[in-house]
């Protein structure tokens, strides 16, 4: 699988569970921690279980397994590592106080509107 495969995988496994606030942001360029950052956030830390839980379960069902995963005691902040992107998962609360998009705000914006599933339920 590649990169942008997978990429293109945990964001339609995040936008399919109602994460909100999808972001991916390009770091290539700034640091050897990943090629990208999936950053998005849930509404419950029951929710934020569940959305690491199932990107964790489908890629590890096409062979991708994670690096390492923390967090997942208190669920406030997820950080799901496969080595190439690392997802954020985050209460929203949380998100707001680490601000990791300002953080990185170098990194480059990836438009991952193509991805997402529209109000109307039809790709947009």
């Amino acid at each position: 699988m590649t990169t942008q495969e997978k990429l293109e995988k945990i964001v339609k496994i995040l936008d399919s569970k109602k994460a909100e606030d999808i972001q991916v942001i390009g770091i290539t360029n700034l640091t050897i921690i990943a090629d990208y950052f999936v950053i998005a956030n849930g509404t419950s830390t029951t929710q934020v279980k569940a959305l690491a839980d199932e990107v964790e379960f489908q890629l590890s069902q096409l062979g991708e397994e994670p690096r390492g995963v923390e967090g997942i005691r208190t669920a406030n902040w997820i950080v799901l590592d496969f080595n190439d992107i690392v997802v954020h998962v985050f209460l929203r609360d949380t998100r707001a106080e680490y601000q990791l998009e300002r953080l990185w705000a170098d990194g480059e914006q990836v438009d991952i509107s193509h991805l997402l599933i529209d109000e109307g339920g039809a790709n947009a």
